[in-house]
């Protein structure tokens, strides 16, 4: 998966949602504009606090969670 050293997932911020640096801002709000066509610049300009790297790594820990499975263990 590489290192997401920025993403965060604390029980006490955002109820425990995948954060960026703990902050009250998550990876899925970040996908979300991504998808709804706004580029990283106008992210960026939205919310100021927020850092390039910080999008890109939001954007790789979702397309590495996009291919994780659960597989279903028979019982032993």
């Amino acid at each position: 998966m590489g290192q997401l050293n920025r993403i965060t997932q604390e029980p006490n911020v955002m109820g425990g949602k995948a954060c960026i640096r703990g902050m009250r801002v998550t990876v899925g709000m970040v996908v979300g504009q991504i998808g709804a066509g706004h580029n990283i610049d106008e992210i960026l300009a939205d919310y100021p606090y927020l850092e390039r790297e910080d999008i890109m790594q939001a954007l790789r820990y979702a397309a590495w969670l996009s291919e994780e499975r659960e597989v279903m263990l028979a019982n032993a």
